[in-house]
């Protein structure tokens, strides 16, 4: 991320992001999340794309669901294996990428995306819903937490998103739920990242 929030690893490859914990690392879940899990909204087999340091993929492991993280930096998913076995949790982390999901050749419940689906756009935007489609069966659920357009400042390669535009993107073989205003809370402003909260369900 960049703006009043920059972290030297914004703009460049999954490793560099992890280097030093970039804002986005708060060490726990992220409240909008938290507040899906202890609603009950996660349930069977729940994958955490661009899972980072683990913590949606933990928090639905301390549920005792079937939990898989997929992320592309290896360093992160190392402090993600390191935190799971600090805290007792089975959880599967895997280095792969979102755009390819299919080749995991399974079908997960609940998705979860914190931060990934803002990064894409154009035809890797499209390659993404494409692998989200391929591995969540009709009934499954994918809740994602992305930048919103009310958000302020230039933010490198984070494509702020517009309710329209996400809409548009899961046209196809999905059921929008709700789109709602929320906040991604970052350690370098207590205000956090205006956000949507976006419920999809697979038709």
């Amino acid at each position: 991320m960049v703006g009043p929030t920059r972290h030297p690893g914004v703009g460049a490859g999954p490793e560099e992001l992890y280097v030093t914990p970039p804002p986005w690392d708060i060490d726990r879940p992220q409240p909008a999340f938290l507040a899906l899990a202890e609603a009950g909204a996660l349930r069977g087999r729940v994958l955490d794309v661009g899972c980072g340091t683990g913590e949606h993929a933990i928090m639905a492991a301390g549920l005792g669901l079937d939990a898989t993280g997929v992320d592309m930096a290896a360093n992160a998913l190392r402090t993600a294996e390191d935190k799971a076995r600090a805290r007792g949790r089975t959880v599967r982390f895997l280095r792969h990428d979102a755009r390819q999901l299919v080749e995991l050749g399974e079908v997960f419940d609940t998705v979860l995306d914190c931060g990934l689906f803002h990064l894409f756009g154009g035809d890797d935007r499209v390659a993404y819903v494409d692998a989200l489609r391929s591995v969540v069966p009709p009934g499954g659920r994918y809740f994602m937490l992305g930048f919103s357009d009310r958000q302020q400042g230039e933010w490198g390669r984070v494509h702020k998103l517009t309710r329209a535009e996400i809409e548009a993107a899961f046209a196809d073989g999905w059921r929008v739920d709700s789109i709602e205003p929320s906040t991604i809370d970052i350690t370098t402003d207590s205000d956090g990242i205006r956000a949507w909260l976006v419920a999809l369900t697979r038709i």
